[in-house]
C-alpha cells in the first residue's frame, strides 16, 4: 500500500492560487502543451523530415537538366589539336603544320544543355518511394504516441495540484484538531484531570502537523511549476488550474481491450509501418539486380570565347546491368532482409508487451476503484472512532496518546483517501495509454 505522505513527496517534495493569476481548466492546459512543448516540436520536425524523403525519393522518377561551362586553356598537343576539332576549325593544311607536335596554347569555351531521363531503374525508385511513405505514416504514428504521453504527463501535473491541494486541507483539519487538543489539555491540566506531559505532547503534535501543512504547500507549488514547464510557460508565470479532471473507467474485458490495443495503439501502428519500410528497403537493393536503362540528350557549343558558334548534339540511350559483384548486392540483399526481420521481431514483442500493459492496467485501474470505495468508508468510520475518543478524554476516561492516536488514524485515512483519489485517475489513464486511446477530448 502506498503511503500517502510518500505520495505527497512523490508530486515533487508538488501556494494556493494567486490572486489575479490565469485560471486555466485541464483542455487549455493541454493543447499549450501540445502547441508549446518541446517533445511535439521534435516529433512534428521528425515528420517534415519523412515528408521531404518521399518528395526526394518521387524526384527520382524525373529527368534531370544540367547546365555547364567549361573554359579552359591547354598546350597539350592533344587538347589543342581536339579543341581546334570541336570548334570547327581544323583545315586540311594543318595536318602538314610543322607545330601541330608543339602547338601554342588554345582556348575553349564549352556551354553544354544535358538531360537524363531514367527509363527504368529495376523498380528502385518506387521501392525508395514506398520505403519514404512508410517512414512518413510511422513518423505520423510516432507523433499521435508522443502527444497522448505528453496528455498523461500533463494529466499527472494538473491532478497534482488538485492532490496536493487536498493534502492541504487535510493537514489543516490535523493542524486544527491539534490546536484543540492543545487547548484541551491546557485546560484539564489547571483542572488537574492531566499531567504535564500530556501537554507536551499536544504540542508536539501540533508543530509534526504544522510540518506536514508546509510540505503540501510546498508540494502544490511544485506541481504548478511542472506544470508550467510542460506547457512551456515561464516559472515566474501567474496561473492556477480550474476543476479536477478523472478520465472515465474503460469499459469491456481484458481481450476486448487488447484487442483494440492492438489494432489502434499508435506505437504498434508505427513499429508497423517501420517494417513496411523495411520490406520496401529488401525490394530497392534486389533493384540493383536488374537491368537500369537511361536516355542522355546534349547540346554543347564550343569556342574560342564565350559563344555559341560551333555546336554539336549527342543521343544516347545506356543499357546497363550488373552481371557480377563478386556477391556485394546479394549481401546487401541478406542485410536488408535481416534488418527486416529484427523490425519484425520487434513488432511481435511489443504486440506481446502491449497486451500485457493493457491487463496490468485494467487490473490496476479496478484495484484502484476498489480502494478509493474503502478509503471513503475508512475516513467516515476512522471520523466517529475519533469523535467517542475525544469524549472519552474529555470525561477523563482515556489518556491523551489514544486521543492522538485516534487523530493520527483519521489524518492517515483522510491522506489515503487523496491518494486513491488520485491513483484513480492515474490508472484510468494509463488504462487508456496503454490501449492506445488517450486524446484529451477523452478526458
Amino acid at each position: 500500500m502506498r503511503n500517502p505522505w510518500s505520495v505527497l513527496l512523490l508530486l515533487a517534495a508538488w501556494p494556493l492560487g494567486q490572486a489575479g493569476a490565469e485560471t486555466l481548466n485541464f483542455k487549455q492546459c493541454t493543447e499549450a502543451a501540445l502547441s508549446q512543448n518541446p517533445d511535439m516540436a521534435i516529433s512534428q520536425a521528425q515528420i517534415e523530415q519523412a515528408e521531404a524523403a518521399v518528395r526526394e525519393a518521387k524526384g527520382n522518377r524525373m529527368p534531370r537538366l544540367n547546365l555547364s561551362l567549361t573554359a579552359s586553356r591547354t598546350d597539350d598537343a592533344l587538347n589543342v589539336f581536339g579543341a581546334k576539332l570541336t570548334q570547327r576549325r581544323v583545315l586540311a593544311t594543318d595536318m602538314q603544320d610543322p607545330t601541330l607536335n608543339n602547338p601554342g596554347a588554345i582556348n575553349n569555351f564549352n556551354s553544354r544543355i544535358e538531360l537524363q531521363i531514367p527509363v527504368y531503374n529495376g523498380g528502385r525508385v518506387e521501392s525508395y518511394v514506398r520505403q519514404a511513405q512508410a517512414l512518413t505514416r510511422a513518423a505520423q504514428s510516432g507523433d499521435r504516441m508522443a502527444r497522448q504521453k505528453l496528455v498523461k504527463q500533463v494529466l499527472l501535473a494538473y491532478q497534482g495540484v488538485h492532490t496536493a491541494r487536498a493534502y492541504i486541507k487535510v493537514a489543516r483539519e490535523g493542524r486544527a484538531a491539534a490546536e484543540e487538543y492543545v487547548r484541551i489539555t491546557e485546560r484539564l491540566h489547571k483542572q488537574g484531570m492531566a499531567v504535564k506531559s500530556d501537554s507536551l505532547s499536544a504540542r508536539v503534535n501540533l508543530e509534526d502537523m504544522r510540518i506536514k501543512l508546509i510540505e503540501a504547500r510546498n508540494a502544490e507549488a511544485t506541481a504548478l511549476d511542472q506544470l508550467k514547464l510542460l506547457m512551456g510557460r515561464p516559472l515566474g508565470a501567474q496561473m492556477d488550474v480550474a476543476d479536477p479532471v478523472s478520465p472515465a473507467l474503460m469499459t469491456g474485458d481484458a481481450a476486448a481491450l487488447r484487442k483494440q490495443a492492438t489494432e489502434a495503439h499508435p506505437g504498434l501502428r508505427a513499429l508497423r509501418e517501420q517494417v513496411d519500410a523495411a520490406r520496401a528497403a529488401v525490394d530497392a537493393v534486389r533493384a540493383g539486380k536488374r537491368p537500369q536503362f537511361n536516355v542522355s540528350l546534349r547540346q554543347e557549343w564550343n569556342d574560342r570565347t564565350l559563344g555559341f558558334d560551333s555546336n554539336a548534339y549527342m543521343m544516347a540511350g545506356v543499357l546497363t546491368w550488373n552481371a557480377f559483384d563478386g556477391g556485394t548486392l546479394q549481401a546487401g540483399v541478406d542485410r536488408a532482409e535481416a534488418q527486416r526481420s529484427e523490425l519484425t521481431a520487434k513488432l511481435r514483442q511489443s504486440e506481446e508487451g502491449i497486451g500485457f500493459q493493457v491487463t496490468d492496467a485494467q487490473r490496476r485501474a479496478l484495484e484502484a476503484e476498489e480502494r478509493t470505495a474503502v478509503r471513503q468508508l475508512s475516513v467516515e468510520q476512522a471520523e466517529e472512532a475519533r469523535r467517542l475518543v475525544k469524549m472519552r478524554y474529555e470525561n477523563g476516561v482515556a489518556p491523551l496518546i489514544e486521543l492522538l492516536s485516534a487523530q493520527a488514524q483519521l489524518d492517515k485515512t483522510r491522506a489515503d483517501l487523496v491518494a486513491a483519489r488520485y491513483d484513480l485517475a492515474v490508472t484510468r489513464a494509463e488504462l487508456k495509454l496503454a490501449v492506445g486511446v488517450l486524446e484529451p477530448d477523452q478526458i
